[in-house]
């Protein structure tokens, strides 16, 4: 039997003080704190590292360390705590469009959420979006606008191929990404993941993306490039300047501990 979720030293990492119930404020209040803490990072498949999917690894990487990770890690970590508070989640599975032209050809079934079923009925929960992380649940209701943390989201009802989740640009509406309410189980995530953390043409074996969200500002990394978007639409863009300024982005703007030295990892990245 698999140890049970270390749920005081997750709310330790987190600051979450409770009392924690099954109800939305708890979980609206969880995922704020998640994402304000653990940051969306692939540092493990950047630099040839195993991306481990089982109870024990992630709660020591994510919860016992200041170490992030992606959709598989993240939702993971974050389902776990939501069952041991007695929330009920069910794993989904979705098709990322995000930046892509509406004519690109269809992803596979890549991106780990959750579904949190309440008295109110059903809400999109996800903790693990790099492109676009998100703040608060969402309501699983199509056409409605709701707002997260400083973003604007909808879904969309995309007929055969389920819900269309859409955030709010400057430009317009953006697609995160589609998926079905069907059943995933432990093994799609394993082989997803086995891809994602593996595959020579992975954009997260080829680059770094890093992502943390406050309720005042959203942080983005990709590559050697450092983005903060205030709430208030602000937004400050500039290019790392070597490895030292890159373990100061790391440690200070994400909170992060990164696996191996800092000029290991900028010797991996692109220069553009």
């Amino acid at each position: 039997m698999a140890d049970p979720f270390d749920l005081e030293a997750y709310f330790k990492r987190i600051g979450f003080t409770g009392p924690p119930g099954a109800d939305l404020a708890t979980l609206t209040a969880l995922q704020g704190l998640h994402v304000t803490t653990i940051p969306f990072e692939n540092l493990n498949p950047l630099m040839g590292l195993p991306v481990e999917l089982d109870p024990a690894s992630l709660q020591a990487k994510l919860v016992g360390q200041r170490r992030g990770g992606y959709c598989f890690e993240q939702n993971a970590v974050f389902r776990d705590a939501l069952t041991a508070i007695g929330f009920c989640a069910a794993n989904l599975a979705a098709r990322v469009r995000w930046m892509a032209p509406p004519d690109a050809p269809m992803s596979a079934r890549a991106h780990m959420l959750l579904q949190v079923d309440l008295d109110d009925g059903p809400w999109l929960v996800d903790v693990g979006f790099g492109g676009h992380v998100l703040g608060a649940p969402i309501r699983m209701v199509a056409g409605v606008e709701q707002t997260a943390m400083g973003a604007t989201l909808r879904l969309v009802d995309n007929g055969v191929l389920g819900l269309r989740l859409e955030t709010l640009l400057p430009d317009g509406w953006q697609a995160l990404y589609i998926f079905r309410l069907e059943p995933v189980f432990h093994a799609d995530y394993v082989q997803a993941n086995w891809s994602t953390a593996t595959h020579p043409a992975s954009i997260f074996v080829n680059g770094l993306m890093a992502e943390r969200l406050t309720p005042e500002v959203r942080y983005s990394l990709f590559n050697r490039k450092f983005t903060t978007r205030w709430v208030d639409g602000w937004t400050e863009q500039r290019a790392l300047i070597d490895a030292g300024d890159l373990a100061c982005v790391l440690d200070e703007a994400f909170n992060l501990n990164p696996p191996a030295p800092a000029e290991a990892i900028w010797a991996k990245l692109p220069e553009s």
